[in-house]
């Protein structure tokens, strides 16, 4: 269904520029106008001037255990004679050269359980706690240490950045399985040990306790907690970063992200050679590269840029609290005006004329990238995604990746010659993604580059196996649902004198047979669970997308397959036309999808663990304000905190 993309620039008195435009109903509503960048000029950052940095192996404490930190700590995002940049990473206890932006790597095998505690240590060198490096909107429904936890508060007039101690709690993305209480629940965190912290003040989330007395563990305690991932899903890249609720988007935009590589040990999980059923040979070792995408501005002095006022975002500047729902410092989108690859902008990486294997995660806030090489002659085969191996490996012009989502690439250098430079290009918008074929690509000159590739001379043969010839290993069906769940993403929008600007992203239950005016029953983060799947079931998800963006969704602890897509009706909201089938890069297990705007996307999910998970966007923007829900497997757990902002502990 094409979408009406009719536009308009507003220009506002004393405001910065906004950008209006119809969604797929007819609707006006605001959205950002250009990338918002600090006060660095990004013209005068040299392009493909620092080396590709390969994030290291996470050091262990035990043969199948770690101590991981989060800490703050300087680092070179800007090639000099920029400053380096404050950030907060994670890194090993006792390994002080392991914290990095982003992380060391969390290597595991199939099958072997690992179990890691996690360390808020953002704090001084005299356990003074370290307040945020960024904004922090204390009106929207977060954490909230210091009031009603896990509230959002009330205020009788617009308060400015919340300065107080900062909560942490680390989910790793794509983990099958997991038991709830290691799953990173956005109401289990906890503060850090600080010898400061302000009388009244909350140490854990209103679900720590809980999870703790469930876990049976006696390692938890004081700004900490032990998780233990099972590790039994078919291999894979997960990546792990925070999750605390109403904080994700600048606790990640800080620095608190890395890999999480689960391999196997048994030749079923191992692709095979088409026709003769050989074991494949894939890229491995040095040629075998992680690729962490984001984009962030800076200021001059090499510091983080993120905004700091809701005007920055489409020119409004109030009334805020008490004359308005919105949110005085959250903007609804974020894109930076600087590509930044494994911690460094625009780097450059040297690669022979050969197949290299490329894992792409699109770490953004809520860019959605669209990767081409510069040069036709480099060939591109996706084999995985989210969840391991694809189907069958499909060639590629064009790799399009959300927020959250990864791609398992074989990349062949083979036809360029030694002294060969090529880049690679972003074609996403510098904008919300729409999912159409006429949007805007990115600013050629900045966030339309991502990195360079430099060819240097072969040191030996290629012995990889051919994309082409791989037989990847099969894809199990799920079984039949038992039901299906329509739900809708929805945008909830307060009057300005610009017209309506978004106060907030949501999720809703949805009956299509009832319309989009009256089938849509809001359902914010405190609400009761509607979405309640016995342990064993599977069921299928359609995200009936009403809203004029492309949202990635991410459900926990299962994988998924995409069964369609249909376009919606533009005045009811209904299904309409024949249903397309998931593209052949989306054709395996998925933890990531993206919903076009316009369109019902249908997922299918088998849930094997009981217990308290979550399903939210993942522009993280809209998770941090009501685009995330809770959900239960099984039936209520006995104890569990029946509010959000029970007694603090």
């Amino acid at each position: 269904m094409p979408i009406d993309r009719r536009a308009f620039l507003a220009y506002g008195a004393g405001t910065s520029l906004g950008l209006f435009v119809q969604d797929p109903f007819g609707r006006s509503r605001a959205i950002a106008g250009p990338v918002m960048g600090g006060s660095l000029r990004v013209d005068r950052v040299e392009r493909f001037a620092m080396p590709l940095a390969v994030p290291k192996a996470m050091p262990r404490s035990g043969p199948n255990t770690y101590r991981i930190a989060a800490r703050q700590q300087r680092q070179q995002m800007l090639p000099p004679p920029f400053g380096r940049t404050t950030l907060w990473c994670y890194g090993a206890e006792g390994h002080d050269d392991s914290f990095a932006s982003p992380a060391a790597t969390i290597e595991a095998t199939r099958g072997t359980p690992i179990e890691i505690t996690w360390i808020n240590d953002l704090m001084t060198a005299e356990r003074r706690f370290r307040p945020h490096l960024l904004p922090v909107d204390p009106t929207l429904h977060w954490a909230n240490p210091g009031g009603r936890r896990d509230t959002r508060p009330t205020f009788t007039a617009t308060p400015g950045p919340y300065r107080g101690p900062v909560p942490l709690v680390t989910h790793v993305h794509g983990m099958e399985a997991v038991e709830d209480w290691s799953d990173g629940y956005p109401e289990a965190w906890v503060l850090p040990d600080a010898v400061d912290l302000p009388e009244g003040f909350a140490p854990v989330g209103t679900w720590y306790d809980f999870f703790w007395a469930k876990s049976g563990r006696s390692d938890w305690g004081a700004g900490r907690v032990t998780y233990r991932y099972p590790n039994s899903q078919r291999p894979g890249m997960l990546w792990y970063h925070d999750h605390t609720l109403g904080l994700t988007r600048l606790n990640v935009y800080a620095g608190l992200a890395g890999l999480y590589l689960i391999r196997s040990d048994d030749p079923a999980d191992h692709p095979r050679v088409a026709g003769d059923g050989t074991t494949a040979v894939l890229p491995a070792g040095a040629l075998e590269i992680p690729l962490a995408i984001t984009d962030r501005s800076f200021n001059a002095d090499g510091s983080l840029y993120y905004p700091d006022s809701r005007r920055l975002f489409d020119g409004y500047a109030g009334p805020f609290i008490p004359a308005s729902d919105v949110a005085p410092i959250w903007v609804p989108e974020f894109l930076g005006n600087v590509m930044v690859v494994n911690g460094r902008a625009w780097p450059r990486c040297e690669v022979e004329p050969r197949r290299y294997r490329l894992r792409v995660l699109n770490a953004c806030n809520a860019r959605v990238l669209i990767l081409r090489f510069a040069d036709p002659k480099v060939e591109v085969w996706q084999i995985g995604t989210e969840g391991g191996f694809l189907r069958a490996p499909v060639k590629l012009r064009d790799v399009l990746l959300a927020p959250a989502e990864r791609a398992d690439l074989i990349v062949d250098f083979s036809r360029l010659a030694p002294g060969s430079r090529v880049t690679l290009r972003n074609l996403g918008p510098d904008a919300p993604y729409k999912g159409e074929p006429d949007e805007d690509p990115a600013e050629r000159r900045s966030t339309g580059q991502v990195m360079q590739f430099r060819v240097v001379p072969a040191t030996g043969p290629d012995n990889t196996t051919p994309p082409a010839r791989l037989a990847l290993p099969p894809i199990a069906a799920l079984p039949e649902p038992v039901r299906e769940r329509a739900l809708a993403l929805v945008e909830q929008m307060a009057p300005s004198r610009k017209g309506e600007v978004p106060h907030e992203a949501a999720l809703a239950t949805f009956d299509p047979g009832l319309g989009r005016d009256r089938g849509v029953t809001l359902r914010h983060w405190a609400d009761p669970v509607t979405e309640n799947p016995a342990p064993g079931d599977t069921e299928v998800w359609a995200f009936h997308n009403l809203t004029g963006d492309a949202h990635p969704m991410h459900v926990h602890d299962v994988l998924f397959q995409v069964v369609d897509r249909r376009a919606l009706d533009d005045e009811t909201g209904r299904p309409e036309g024949p249903a397309r089938p998931p593209r052949p890069e989306e054709d395996g297990w998925k933890d990531t999808v993206i919903a076009r705007p316009g369109e019902v996307t249908r997922v299918r999910m088998r849930f094997a663990k009981a217990g308290q998970f979550v399903w939210h966007c993942h522009m993280v923007e809209h998770e941090d304000n009501e685009m995330m829900r809770p959900f239960r497997v099984g039936p209520e757990q006995p104890g569990e905190p029946q509010d959000h902002g029970a007694p603090k502990t």
